[in-house]
């Protein structure tokens, strides 16, 4: 099974580079659910602890992918800008986002 949805001859590298980030993001956060499910339903405490650990590592990775697709892949640092460490609720900022691009669409019809 491949990665790519496109004939991978057809690809430049930054293209395959992308691709391999976001599978790995996938695999990472797929990786973070599983473990918290488990965490959810274990009673032993101990064996809670390793899989909080696990769950937290998972995250790290997680992280570390999405920094890596801001610096490379566009679209990724302006929408982390305009979502993450915000306060409003977050379905508000994308509501603020469509008004002011509505304006402005406005304001270029005078």
């Amino acid at each position: 099974m491949s990665d790519y949805h496109e004939d991978v001859k057809l690809l430049d590298e930054k293209t395959k580079d992308c691709a391999r980030a976001l599978n790995s993001l996938k695999e990472e956060v797929e990786a973070v659910d599983w473990y918290h499910q488990r965490m959810s339903a274990s009673k032993n405490e101990n064996l809670i602890k390793i899989l909080k650990h696990n769950r937290d590592e998972e995250i790290e990775h997680a992280c570390m992918m999405i920094e890596w697709l801001r610096r490379n892949m566009d679209g990724w640092d302006e929408q982390l800008k305009t979502f993450l460490f915000k306060n409003e609720p977050i379905t508000e900022i994308e509501d603020e986002m469509e008004e002011e691009c509505d304006s402005l669409k406005i304001g270029n019809l005078k």
